[in-house]
């Protein structure tokens, strides 16, 4: 992977985020003819994609009943058609190239009242969107289950080896993947962009596609239709794993799935989400570690982690222009989790809008602007009060703590300390610093002061 200084001048498009929406696009832009150019702020395999839980499933906890909230049936049934295509396309492209893609159930399942209320009710959703789901009392989880929903034929895939694995077809393609670059800036320059990197360097494209988890620029504003959550998984030396893939409908949700390692069958746990930047995270991660060792008392922890995701106010992803009408600058983000279940079919679609080809009969539901988000504006509206809120007090005990707490170089946030992985973190947008001032998460580019 080159230095800076080796860039070409110029590229047909520059892709900022060595995650699996932003490889997976460059790799289809690539095949398409087009010079393609990865920018990656850090090392691929740092950011959301390295630390999922790579489930790859159309039934997604209580997505669809959620979605169902915002969105009229006929745009859900699409997003279902959409993460059918691109989940047919990375099975394909997984069994090509050697990773293991068996057949697993996935499932929906409650413990708790509230829980089985969410479980007929994504019952009912993804049945009016054309999954063929069933319900069961009878599942293989190793405690008491009040309900659940399962759909078969899904799979899990190791995301490192996704990621290695499409950086050298990225690069055998004849596109180029560039670590520990940051683009800062991205500038509508004539019929292109300008894209300047934290180096100083300049380069010009013909289009720009953001797909950085939260994207790093104003434009779109699509931090304010977004909130970013982290959530925690760990795995462990247990002498049950279980065969499928299983994410619970309860207030405290869990998932468990098995992983290898090494040869050896471990029990991975996830879960304890909140939203960034607000409560103690070690707190949070405690009491999922709490539950799995209550759970599985047999267990040994082998090791934890976290990831951060972007939740959309309407329910959908986005994959498209970033401001209506302007092909120049592309978006991908708001995979709500479920990015290696979705960003193929976001890579396909805007493969096909910037490459000229015809565009897919489910485009629609992954559209960055549509007048039916004006559903989520209730939503959207409480999100953002929320984010005032937060902005308001954070100020005012800044105050009060004599101007210690350093300041979010994206929109002003008072940051707060992450104290289970030792970083500044923002409670407005998702931010995250490290010790030292540097960007690990955006939407901000810029270090601290």
């Amino acid at each position: 992977m080159d230095a800076p200084e080796e860039f070409s001048e110029s590229y047909d498009a520059v892709v900022l985020g060595g995650g699996a929406a932003g490889l997976l696009t460059a790799l289809l832009l690539a095949r398409g003819g087009c010079s393609v150019a990865v920018l990656e702020a850090r090392q691929v395999g740092d950011g959301t994609t390295g630390h999922s839980t790579g489930k790859v499933s159309l039934l997604q906890g209580t997505k669809l009943q959620r979605a169902l909230r915002t969105n009229p049936l006929p745009v859900v049934r699409r997003y279902v058609e959409a993460g059918a295509e691109g989940q047919a396309w990375l099975r394909r492209y997984c069994e090509g190239h050697g990773l293991p893609v068996a057949g697993r159930v996935a499932t929906t399942y409650a413990t708790t009242d509230r829980g089985e209320d969410r479980v007929r009710a994504e019952l009912d959703a993804a049945t009016r969107a054309g999954l063929a789901v069933r319900t069961t009392t009878d599942t293989e989880l190793p405690f008491p289950v009040r309900g659940a929903v399962e759909l078969d034929d899904q799979f899990q895939v190791d995301p490192s080896r996704l990621l290695s694995l499409l950086v050298a077809d990225v690069e055998a393609e004849g596109g180029e993947v560039h670590e520990r670059v940051r683009a800062v800036e991205v500038h509508r320059s004539g019929d292109g962009v300008r894209v300047r990197t934290d180096g100083g360097r300049y380069l010009r494209a013909g289009v720009a596609v953001v797909a950085t988890n939260q994207p790093v620029l104003l434009r779109g504003l699509f931090f304010a239709r977004m909130q970013a959550s982290r959530s925690y998984a760990a795995t462990f030396e247990s002498p049950w794993a279980p065969d499928g893939m299983h994410l619970s409908a309860d207030d405290d949700v869990r998932s468990l799935r098995s992983t290898e390692s090494g040869g050896e069958r471990l029990l991975m746990v996830g879960g304890a989400g909140h939203v960034t930047g607000r409560g103690s995270a070690s707190a949070h991660r405690d009491r999922l570690l709490d539950w799995a060792r209550a759970s599985f008392p047999e267990a040994r922890l082998r090791t934890v982690w976290s990831a951060q995701d972007q939740s959309p106010v309407d329910g959908l992803p986005y994959a498209g222009p970033a401001v209506p009408g302007d092909h120049r600058v592309q978006v991908v983000t708001g995979f709500d989790k479920w990015g290696l279940s979705t960003a193929p079919a976001a890579a396909l679609l805007l493969a096909a809008d910037l490459l000229g080809g015809t565009r897919p009969d489910w485009a629609d539901a992954l559209r960055t602007w549509a007048p039916r988000q004006v559903r989520a504006a209730p939503r959207a509206a409480l999100t953002n009060a929320e984010v005032g809120w937060q902005m308001a007090c954070g100020h005012a005990g800044r105050l009060l703590a004599g101007d210690r707490p350093p300041v979010c170089t994206h929109l002003g946030g008072v940051l707060a300390w992450n104290d289970a992985e030792d970083s500044w973190d923002c409670p407005l947008h998702g931010s995250r610093f490290a010790p030292d001032g540097t960007v690990l998460e955006g939407p901000a580019v810029r270090p601290l002061r």
